[in-house]
């Protein structure tokens, strides 16, 4: 696995990203069930950028960590390499712990926005944006969601001035890795 490889990209990517702030028109859920949160989440649509560029079968698993932070696990499969790349993090919670608004790490004091800014009364639906508009991610519980979910997540996104126009969407199917 290439856990340094994608720690260190995702690293450059919150640096150049900034610091720990939301995109304007993006408003962090509250009330947030972080326990509800924790568990695996599949990626079904991502603006693409360096630190994923390629990968199919992302998923993010989330663990309540002893100090109250959330361990991270971010996966994916490199088609191109046959292999799969991990990177290993940390989230706290920027405010509150009853607002989906966090900042997370993968190296050191290093810090990147996680702003949880839709998210269905089951948990089953998460909308998360990075410090701009140049982040957003779909994740879903069940690697393909209904198109209902898919649609309505594109609307959201749009009215938020995100360009929905170059969403990836994330291959969840059979793996080219090992």
């Amino acid at each position: 696995m290439k856990k340094h490889a994608l720690a260190l990209v995702a690293l450059a990517a919150s640096a150049a990203a900034g610091c720990v702030r939301l995109p304007t028109g993006v408003e962090p859920v509250s009330p947030f069930d972080a326990e509800r949160y924790l568990g695996t989440w599949y990626e079904v649509a991502r603006l693409d950028h360096g630190f994923e560029r390629g990968l199919s079968q992302v998923t993010a698993e989330y663990k309540q960590a002893a100090d109250g932070s959330i361990s991270v696990i971010n996966r994916g499969c490199n088609a191109e390499e046959k292999q799969w790349d991990q990177a290993e993090g940390t989230a706290r919670f920027v405010d509150d712990d009853n607002t989906g608004y966090l900042k997370v790490s993968f190296f050191g004091p290093f810090y990147g926005t996680y702003a949880v800014f839709g998210l269905d009364a089951d948990y089953q639906h998460a909308y998360v944006s990075g410090p701009n508009h140049d982040y957003l991610w779909l994740l879903a519980r069940d690697p393909n969601p209904d198109a209902e979910v898919k649609e309505a997540f594109v609307e959201e996104a749009r009215e938020r001035g995100f360009a929905v126009e170059e969403l990836i969407w994330v291959q969840q199917g059979d793996s080219a890795c090992p």
